[in-house]
């Protein structure tokens, strides 16, 4: 295990997306997501994806440095193609888009389409929060075929995040952002780099045996290589029987079939797609009551007899605050394999042995 500076982290991260072909600005921007997940206790949307991120950009799935297109513009409705650019560059952009029509209008729909990997969803809720804006996201991955829906065992899904974010005057936001699986994808790459084992059950081979294998959905690997899931035979099941794999139907018709991104499929480029939907609580609520009541709820909720094992009842966005201000004062965690493989793409870069020593010193 190492555990470095989120600073020095940033800088490095950055540094390597730089040689991959971004600019400064670009790198520098991934690079702060990626760390700002594993700062929050998302680490398998954090730096984890470095080499994969550059694998893709090598392969020409991802171009660096992209622009939205509108396809769709109207004072309440944008319709975004991303154009296959990093989901850090075009997903804030299409965000963007989409909070100032609701400053606008009150409410509104953006979609977006063709986005590299978008990273945590829970970053745009933030972003919507910070602008007093209640947000919605229903997310998919076409190209990503890794979940079995509730009664079955073949791969059908993406793992399919949904996400809200409600905004609090003075203090940090609620945000609910999951995969409707078990566990993201990214989490089982975490268990298999030497990272928290998954939950009981977490996967399901072909014959239906349940498993927390991390090799039913990658096959073979090296501790140092790649995780190839098509290699695989198992899926990672959905959350919450019936009612998370149907939820994550909804994210694959919503943030796929309507995105125009497309539902899940095999033999497809990977892309994210997002309907996302902005609310402007001051023009839905002109008697001002939705943020005395958010607070009063969120105390009733909170007090609460605790079960035993539980030091408090938490909502949502909590302990990635707690998280985030320990990982701040201490330092990112990170296995061993998993700082392996990024400073073996590093290195396949064209960044030294004293700057990889540099980044941990």
């Amino acid at each position: 295990m190492v555990t470095i500076n989120s600073q020095k982290l940033i800088g490095f991260v950055s540094d390597i997306f730089s040689r991959a072909g971004s600019s400064k600005a670009e790198a520098d921007r991934i690079a702060m997501y990626l760390t700002t997940a594993n700062l929050t206790g998302h680490d398998s949307h954090g730096v984890i994806r470095v080499p994969q991120y550059v694998k893709w950009v090598k392969e020409g799935a991802i171009i660096p440095d992209q622009t939205i297109k509108l396809v769709v513009d109207t004072p309440s409705i944008a319709v975004v193609d991303g154009g296959f650019g990093y989901g850090q560059t075009v997903t804030p952009q299409a965000v963007r888009v989409g909070i100032d029509k609701c400053k606008a209008v009150g409410l509104s729909a953006m979609t977006l389409k063709n986005s590299g990997h978008l990273g945590r969803v829970g970053d745009w809720a933030e972003m919507a929060a910070a602008e007093g804006l209640v947000s919605i996201f229903f997310v998919n991955a076409a190209g990503s075929v890794l979940v079995a829906p509730y009664g079955g065992v073949a791969r059908k899904l993406s793992t399919a995040p949904y996400c809200v974010g409600i905004p609090r005057p003075g203090q940090g936001p609620v945000v609910l952002d999951f995969a409707t699986s078990i566990v993201a994808e990214g989490k089982v790459m975490v268990a298999s780099r030497g990272g928290k084992k998954l939950p009981k059950g977490a996967l399901v081979d072909q014959d239906g045996t349940l498993s927390e294998d991390p090799h039913v959905l990658y096959g073979p690997y090296e501790a140092d290589g790649p995780r190839v899931h098509a290699q695989g035979k198992g899926a990672i099941r959905a959350f919450g029987e019936h009612k998370g794999s149907g939820l994550a139907l909804m994210c694959e018709l919503l943030g796929g079939a309507l995105t125009g991104n497309g539902a899940t499929k095999t033999d497809r480029r990977f892309s994210n797609g997002m309907l996302a939907i902005f609310i402007d609580p001051k023009v839905v609520d002109p008697a001002h009551f939705f943020d005395g009541e958010v607070a009063r709820y969120i105390a009733y909720f909170k007090d609460s007899k605790l079960a035993q094992g539980h030091d408090a009842v938490l909502i949502p966005g909590e302990p990635e605050a707690a998280t985030r201000a320990e990982r701040t004062k201490n330092g990112v965690p990170l296995t061993d394999e998993t700082w392996n493989s990024i400073t073996a793409t590093a290195r396949s870069v064209g960044i030294d042995d004293a700057a990889v020593a540099k980044a941990t010193g």
